[in-house]
């Protein structure tokens, strides 16, 4: 079972979409009117820069709502010859009406995702975070599953993944593993949980990973604000671990915020990837402030720690994944895992669903 999307034709059926579509269209006439006659009297507030960025923005709409409307057009003609006496006519007018009708739905389709605002996070590199949960040595080893899955993952996309911090345990499992994400062009997590379903001596045993993703974006960061400090690292590494003071410690005063990184032998190495993670967890506090005045409930939602929540299931005995926050369920975790075809139809289910959320809000918005 799937969450239900709506189609492109029944949003645009919908006349709250049509209404919003009639304003832009509106305020792209006006924009253009006050460029090509009030150029010499705009104010500050509304100089010619800031008119003509609005235009830029709005001109792909507008041309694709004008090429639909000539479409649609093209469209209802071809229908009207389904109609001829002449069979030979009725067939040719049946395959453009397929393709016309496919033309249609694409450009529906595309004025959509361009009534969608791009978040700055969507086209930034990502710090990827894997926790293990509740389980356990076996939760660790589910933990490394995951987090070498959207290794994989980014691999397929072609993406660079490289691997920032890593906390292992004797058994080849992950505590926790951090890595940057570069070179993506949309977004991709959500900062999901997941859960694992196995069977232990015939009972259910249910292991948990905390799965989050930050945007890296830049902005300015006082270095008044921070706190570093340099220790000593630990764990395995080798004589190296006990002799270097190598591993470095951030805190970001104002806030709190602390992020830590011993993976590499150079001490600057490892301030850079501290301050890369900082700089994204940061970045990410902002984010949430923002989302949460402009959206006063999310739909999809941010897993915690908290056992009782799931946002993704592993179910190995039964050979499936579930991702609850869209209902959609897919077969054969050995391929799922290997962070290819799979996760990816997921993935791009659950982008779609978010898009569509966002523009459902914005078009009640524009109702008030």
């Amino acid at each position: 079972m799937t969450t239900n999307l709506l189609s492109p034709e029944e949003l645009f059926r919908e006349r709250s979409l049509q209404s919003y579509l009639e304003r832009l269209e509106a305020d792209y006439k006006d924009f253009l009117k006050r460029v090509n006659t009030d150029e010499g009297r705009l104010n500050e507030e509304e100089s010619l820069r800031a008119l003509r960025r609005k235009i830029a923005t709005l001109t792909p709409l507008i041309d694709d709502l004008i090429t639909l409307r000539l479409k649609e057009e093209d469209l209802k003609a071809t229908e009207a010859l389904l109609k001829d006496d002449d069979a030979e006519i009725r067939e040719l007018a049946e395959k453009e009406r397929v393709l016309g009708q496919e033309e249609v739905q694409g450009l529906k389709k595309k004025i959509l995702s361009h009534l969608v605002p791009t978040e700055e996070a969507d086209e930034g590199d990502l710090v990827l975070e894997v926790t293990a949960g509740v389980g356990g040595q076996e939760a660790m080893l589910f933990a490394a599953e995951i987090f070498h899955m959207y290794q994989n993952f980014a691999s397929f996309q072609g993406w660079r993944f490289e691997t920032l911090a890593s906390t292992c345990s004797r058994l080849a499992g992950v505590w926790h593993a951090r890595a940057c994400i570069a070179d993506r062009c949309e977004h991709i997590f959500g900062s999901p949980e997941t859960r694992r379903s196995s069977e232990t001596k015939g009972k259910p045993l249910t292991l948990k990973s905390i799965l989050s993703s930050l945007p890296q974006i830049n902005f300015t960061i006082n270095a008044k604000d921070l706190r570093i400090e340099t220790k000593r690292a630990s764990g395995a590494g080798g004589q190296h671990v006990n002799t270097t003071d190598s591993a470095v410690r951030i805190v970001h005063l104002p806030t709190g915020v602390v992020s830590e990184c011993q993976q590499e032998r150079s001490q600057l190495k490892n301030k850079e990837k501290a301050m890369t993670v900082l700089r994204a967890k940061l970045y990410s506090m902002k984010l949430e402030e923002q989302m949460s005045k402009r959206y006063s409930a999310r739909k999809l939602q941010i897993g915690s720690r908290g056992r009782s929540e799931k946002i993704r299931t592993y179910n190995f005995p039964q050979d499936r994944v579930t991702d609850h926050r869209i209902s959609k369920t897919v077969y054969d975790i050995k391929s799922f895992m290997l962070g290819k075809e799979q996760l990816n139809d997921v993935i791009q289910s659950l982008q779609d669903f978010s898009e569509q959320e966002s523009l459902l809000d914005i078009l009640k918005e524009n109702e008030l």
